[in-house]
């Protein structure tokens, strides 16, 4: 386990590496000049020349690469050129909120869509079975923004207007100011993230808690005459949910796409709406900062899922 751990870790940081320069190389080509918007359209030359040198984007690429590494050893993300607020404070600030979605999100799709799964593996072509179709189909055709619009509209604004205002229509409050009040700013963009995920798990656990429950050896459990809540969740379901976790780990790249447009649909002003706001504006440091941090979420997280496919499944051996 040990060795895994240290290969994947050092498989992690070449890859943080590799995203690192790649975005590096993309700026450096791209088009548009951050001196140049920074100094705005009435600027002189010589004035965009001063904004250029003062953010150091006068340097070779190699050696502003270089230096920006040197920094990252030390935890230094470098300076936004809109406001110059260091990028790992602007990322700190706004982390609570995008990591509250993120974990809200992810675990109302695993309850949701594995509840759902559950039930319509156990009653094959029930009504449970067939509304759970219906769940899944439409979870996988509907986009995300157009999720977060539907709820906005119909749980906010028509409720709203019938004088039922129970759900917020945009803000975030901490879960230390008031427990109740950071639930219900979140239920909202929960669902939102998580309406799709929710769906493939449904579909995954019921096709493969399906197939399970017709094993030989579950089979052999129910003749030994346990109790079918015995058979279903601690025999099937430890076969059955393999797949989900490793579906787990590649929805983390969804996940994060579908924090995008939730921040910016409910108005949170996490980590998303700091990636929109930059890329507007042309902040290269803040952009690559949040690439950064994305890709440090689905490394870390890959890692976690194949501890947790392992611990699941004992026939794998982490070699």
């Amino acid at each position: 386990m040990i060795r895994f751990l240290s290969r994947r870790v050092v498989s992690g940081i070449l890859t943080l590496l590799a995203i690192s320069a790649i975005m590096f190389l993309l700026f450096y080509v791209a088009p548009n000049d951050p001196a140049r918007t920074i100094a705005g359209v009435q600027a002189t030359n010589d004035q965009v020349e001063l904004v250029r040198e003062r953010l150091g984007l006068d340097l070779p690429i190699v050696e502003r690469y270089l230096l920006y590494m040197g920094g990252l050893l030390t935890g230094d993300l470098g300076y936004s050129f809109y406001n110059q607020q260091p990028v790992l404070e602007s990322i700190v600030q706004r982390l609570p909120e995008t990591a509250s979605i993120a974990v809200g999100g992810l675990a109302l799709a695993l309850l949701i869509g594995v509840g759902i799964g559950i039930g319509a593996a156990r009653r094959p072509g029930s009504l449970r079975d067939r509304l759970s179709t219906v769940f899944v189909l439409s979870g996988l055709s509907v986009p995300t923004f157009v999720v977060g619009l539907l709820l906005l509209y119909v749980l906010f604004f028509q409720l709203t207007v019938l004088g039922l205002p129970i759900f917020p229509a945009a803000g975030y409050v901490e879960f230390t100011e008031n427990p109740l009040e950071w639930a219900r700013h979140l239920l909202l963009p929960w669902i939102t993230v998580g309406f799709v995920s929710a769906a493939t798990y449904a579909r995954l656990t019921r096709s493969q808690l399906a197939g399970v429950l017709g094993e030989d050896y579950i089979r052999t459990a129910r003749a030994k005459g346990l109790a079918e809540g015995t058979v279903v969740y601690k025999h099937g379901m430890r076969s059955a949910l393999t797949p989900v976790v490793t579906q787990v780990s590649l929805d983390i790249a969804v996940l994060l796409g579908g924090l995008v447009v939730t921040e910016q649909i409910f108005g949170i002003n996490g980590i998303g709406r700091l990636a929109i706001q930059s890329v507007n504006r042309g902040d290269q440091p803040v952009i690559i900062g949040t690439m950064l941090l994305a890709s440090l979420f689905v490394v870390l997280s890959s890692i976690l899922v194949d501890i947790v496919y392992a611990a699941l499944d004992s026939r794998v051996r982490v070699k």
